[in-house]
């Protein structure tokens, strides 16, 4: 599942082609991904102008001159193509393109058009649209915690999120109301930088540890977006690109090889906490 540089990356991708521009020739070719389309979908973005794009947590978010915000959650398969620039306003839009491409438009800017395509082979993906005034307040939305690449995240936040809490460090990291937008490769590899144990309880790690695990958070999301993200089965950009962090990861995916870290002769380890599989060294994350 695309995390949050996977979904950063498609949100630099998409700015100079969407900011700023119409849409037009919007298409769906079903009536549901996850969820259904909201009513009048087509519609309501017809003729729309983008402000911007913008991410929270795991979501694109794309304010509308319209008064509404049109939201993406790319799921597992989800993602948005570019296909070109077409040979002027009036061209007409390309067919949907394949059994997989559930939705396509034209982005309509200084007289030239470009083809934007959304693909979702596994549907698990969604779209939805929100009035700008109500994002915040929306369910989905409601409960999250501060971005961790934000001024909202530092150690000091996670010593008081954490305080008292005997659920493991690893799973509390995953909980979205407490840091919006991480994920498990991430995790992974952040409390293997800052040289945690997974299986060490939240609440009973030090404050100057902790300082440093959101440091380490920070860096490895910055890494990450820095190399188009993490391409393990699906993910590509909006150019079609692939993401190169993964042959960067220190602990995700190494199970049984040797740790990478200075004078450290442990082997990478996998075990499952809370559904999910959790690659550290035993030898160099101490509880």
């Amino acid at each position: 599942m695309p995390e949050l540089p996977e979904v950063e990356t498609v949100r630099r991708g998409l700015t100079p082609v969407l900011e700023g521009a119409r849409l037009s020739r919007v298409r769906i070719n079903r009536p549901d991904l996850r969820f259904p389309f909201p009513a009048r979908f087509v519609e309501r973005l017809e003729g729309a102008t983008v402000l911007r794009i913008d991410r929270r947590a795991k979501y694109l978010l794309t304010p509308l001159s319209t008064g509404e915000t049109w939201i993406t959650h790319l799921g597992m398969t989800g993602r948005f193509t570019l296909d070109g620039t077409l040979l002027g306003e009036f061209e007409e839009a390309a067919p949907i393109a394949g059994k997989h491409e559930h939705f396509s438009g034209c982005a309509i800017r200084d007289g030239a058009a470009t083809r934007i395509g959304y693909a979702d082979a596994r549907r698990f993906g969604f779209m939805g649209l929100i009035s700008s005034d109500q994002v915040e307040t929306h369910p989905w939305f409601a409960g999250l915690g501060p971005e961790p690449l934000g001024n909202g995240f530092s150690g000091a936040h996670l010593v008081e999120a954490f305080a008292g809490k005997k659920q493991n460090i690893k799973v509390s990291l995953l909980d979205q109301r407490i840091v919006a937008g991480l994920g498990n490769i991430y995790v992974c590899e952040a409390l293997y930088r800052a040289r945690i144990s997974p299986l060490v309880a939240a609440g009973s790690v030090s404050k100057a540890r902790l300082e440093r695990l959101a440091t380490e958070v920070r860096n490895v999301l910055n890494d990450a977006i820095a190399a188009g993200g993490s391409t393990l089965r699906d993910f590509a950009n909006a150019e079609g690109g692939q993401g190169y962090f993964q042959h960067r990861f220190d602990v995700y995916g190494r199970e049984g090889e040797p740790c990478r870290g200075d004078k450290c002769t442990g082997v990478v380890a996998r075990i499952v906490q809370g559904g999910r599989s959790t690659f550290y060294c035993p030898s160099c994350q101490k509880r």
